[in-house]
């Protein structure tokens, strides 16, 4: 891999450059508000998954799983957001949710908590 130098990269306008910066706060922040929402979600449902284990549930729901990623594609398509990526993001998410309900039900403390 090559690193490039100040000297080595193009002059870049000023107001380029500035804008550049500004949307790049905007990308920063956004992922910050993404970081906190996902902590967020994950914090409801390590609930769900100790109510799962209290009643002897099983960890995944397949048929509320397959409600949750046609309603998600149905929010991407509504957003201009390509659905096929959504549905990747949500069902990574699914299975971080399932991994920790499994491990909620063995009785150990899913990672992170």
């Amino acid at each position: 891999m090559t690193t490039s130098t100040p000297q080595d990269q193009p002059a870049v306008d000023p107001e380029v450059r500035a804008e550049l910066g500004r949307l790049r706060d905007s990308i920063d922040n956004i992922d910050a508000a993404v970081v906190h929402m996902l902590a967020e979600r994950f914090k409801c449902t390590q609930q769900v998954g100790h109510l799962k284990a209290q009643h002897a549930l099983p960890p995944a729901d397949p048929a509320r799983e397959s409600r949750q990623i046609e309603r998600l594609r149905q929010l991407a398509e509504n957003a201009k957001l390509d659905p096929a990526f959504a549905e990747k993001f949500l069902n990574f998410i699914i299975s971080e949710v399932i991994r920790h309900h499994e491990q909620i039900a063995a009785g150990s403390s899913p990672s992170g908590d």
